[in-house]
């Protein structure tokens, strides 16, 4: 049967039937929406979620000591493991896995003083490889500590985006000066702002950040918050993890396989698992679209069924002319798809009319950013060209083999 004839009858059944046939496409549209909208926003929501988690650290591991929790040549389980400069040195020098061990202190409730203003947060005392090793890349016009910093003991701070909000709400935090507990400092930088997770202490955002060797000369404690871990390559990450094991248990007389003697958050093995969590989480999403896509070809085919009865005779009038079974079956088949690819192209515009609505409206709420933006695949669009081609086929043929096998005689006799 000519490709002509098929659109001609396709379209004259559609005339005959204007009602019938816009459900069942807006039916097909509906369906495409949900499964385009949910991969989306799925899709979107993951992205953001690893964004975040990136902006927590760039591929690092963060020891903190603990507490033993087995005995180790006469020494009894219990004690507390703690972490020096000397110990981030021995890693780096012992470890050739090791790009940066970077050993950091903390305080809690520190007290910043700007003019009137006042606000308490978690500092941490850093060298300058943490401006890349916790991603807290500066805004334009201030930068991050530096060598000379370091070298020189000074004092400046470095402030994270919230917290300058707070103390200099007029902005022009960089080169001002304000109060550490009591102590004059001079703000170099201030941080961009990031969503973040994997959070110790708080978030980057809200921290004071001031050099390693300052905080030495200005408060006595001498133990360190953590080492911070960056290894030369991903695929090293879980060797590292023994070696520190190993050379920290040399070091601080623990067992090596004494997992609680100090602790590690390591950002690659966390990313692969909660990547691979929002993974199932879109693909779930994607299910549930693709059933509702689905009930929508079980309508179809219920719609192909009802033309077959109320084509009867027409099929016997082109099968007593010489019409071939393939041809009939060609025929719905045909039609089938068509209506699919109707509801599916209303289904698809739509989505791509919301999913750019949703990036362009700028988002306040914290709760909210977390969602991110969804985002349209080429993947997406494939599985759900797939699926629609899949339904209108599936939905088609059963109908078509039943009008196929009519009898012609008594297809003619149909009233």
């Amino acid at each position: 049967m000519p490709f002509w004839m098929l659109i001609e009858d396709f379209l004259q059944d559609l005339k005959t039937n204007k009602t019938r046939s816009l459900l069942t496409s807006a039916a097909v549209a509906w369906g495409t929406l949900a499964i385009v909208l949910m991969m989306a926003f799925g899709r979107g929501f993951r992205i953001r979620i690893e964004s975040a988690m990136t902006n927590a650290g760039n591929n690092i591991i963060r020891v903190y000591g603990g507490q033993t929790g087995m005995k180790y040549r006469g020494l009894s389980e219990g004690r507390w493991i703690n972490f020096t400069e000397e110990d981030a040195r021995i890693l780096r020098e012992s470890i050739p896995q090791i790009r940066v061990a970077a050993p950091s202190y903390g305080r809690s409730n520190v007290r910043l003083i700007a003019g009137d203003r006042t606000a308490t947060t978690y500092m941490e005392a850093v060298y300058p490889s943490f401006e890349f090793l916790r991603t807290m890349y500066p805004k334009a016009g201030g930068r991050f500590l530096n060598e000379s910093d370091l070298v020189n003991k000074r004092r400046v701070i470095y402030l994270g985006a919230d917290i300058a909000d707070e103390l200099f709400p007029r902005g022009h935090a960089v080169g001002s000066q304000l109060k550490l507990d009591g102590i004059p400092f001079t703000v170099v930088g201030v941080m961009q702002s990031k969503m973040q997770m994997g959070m110790s202490n708080g978030p980057d955002t809200e921290r004071a950040i001031i050099p390693f060797t300052t905080f030495e000369l200005l408060y006595p404690h001498r133990y360190l918050r953590m080492i911070t871990v960056q290894p030369n390559r991903l695929a090293d990450t879980q060797q590292v993890r023994r070696e520190i094991y190993r050379v920290l248990g040399r070091k601080l007389r623990f067992d090596p396989d004494d997992r609680e003697a100090i602790q590690m958050w390591d950002f690659v093995t966390n990313f692969k698992q909660m990547s691979a969590v929002f993974m199932g989480i879109e693909i779930f999403l994607g299910i549930m679209g693709g059933l509702t896509l689905l009930i929508a070809g079980v309508g179809i085919a219920n719609i192909m069924y009802v033309v077959v009865t109320e084509r009867t005779r027409e099929i016997g009038i082109k099968l007593a002319i010489g019409a071939r079974p393939r041809h009939i079956t060609a025929q719905f088949i045909f039609e089938s798809l068509l209506i699919v690819c109707m509801g599916g192209a209303v289904g698809m515009l739509i989505s791509w009319g919301v999913v750019a609505l949703m990036r362009a409206i700028p988002v306040g709420n914290a709760g909210l950013a977390y969602l991110g933006k969804p985002q349209i695949s080429g993947i997406v669009v494939l599985i759900t060209l797939t699926v629609l081609a899949l339904i209108g086929l599936v939905a088609g043929v059963f109908p078509a083999r039943k009008a196929a096998r009519l009898d012609p005689v008594e297809s003619l006799r149909y009233e």
